[in-house]
């Protein structure tokens, strides 16, 4: 265990520098395809943050980690909602951060186990402290998974607007966010409700 960790930790502090061929998160959607004998194709391709429109970095932000650059890797605000709405039987956020969820993407895929929470909760402080807020935007960005077989900003921009992720406006980057928390099953264009509850949180923080 403690050896997997190191590995991790090594790993993150050379993503740094070094951009990722894949997730665990991506090879876990090639083995499901090879196992129930579905095609599949992957669409991934890694660009830097200053090529994603700030609408899209500031919709991503405001739909998943509003306070991304107040905390530390946790956002135990966030989770103390999250758990409350979760005893009153409602619950309508998550309480993870971006940081979390790029741990989570890099190496532990989309299981859940208390085993892989506790390495995660481990490693996010070594991603704050060696990657920095920017480079895990960035990170985030390129790799989190926005549909079936589709990874970051550039092939969901691509696939669902047809335009670069640098000319993405505010609305197609609400849109965008708004599928998320559930990529495999929302459409952008179905996202009319969210996507101006994300419009509004955007003004609301200055964008």
């Amino acid at each position: 265990m403690v050896s997997l960790w190191s590995l991790a930790a090594l790993t993150l502090v050379a993503a740094r520098w070094i951009d990722p061929p894949t997730t665990a998160v991506h090879i876990e959607r090639r083995l499901q395809a090879q196992i129930s004998d579905t095609p599949y194709q992957e669409r991934y391709k890694f660009i830097p943050l200053s090529q994603i429109s700030p609408n899209l970095q500031h919709a991503v932000v405001a739909a998943e980690d509003a306070r991304f650059y107040q905390h530390h890797g946790f956002d135990w605000h966030a989770i103390q909602l999250a758990a409350q709405e979760d005893m009153e039987g409602g619950r309508t956020r998550g309480g993870s951060t971006l940081t979390q969820q790029l741990v989570k993407n890099l190496f532990f895929g989309t299981g859940r186990s208390y085993l892989r929470k506790a390495a995660e909760t481990t490693l996010v402080p070594v991603a704050e402290l060696v990657l920095g807020k920017r480079r895990i935007l960035e990170l985030y960005l390129n790799v989190v998974e926005w549909g079936p077989g589709i990874y970051g900003a550039d092939a969901a921009c691509r696939t669902y607007d047809g335009a670069s992720a640098r000319a993405i406006d505010r609305q197609q980057a609400a849109r965008l966010a708004a599928i998320l928390p559930a990529p495999r099953k929302r459409r952008p264009e179905r996202m009319n409700s969210y996507s101006a509850v994300i419009l509004k949180r955007m003004r609301q923080m200055g964008w």
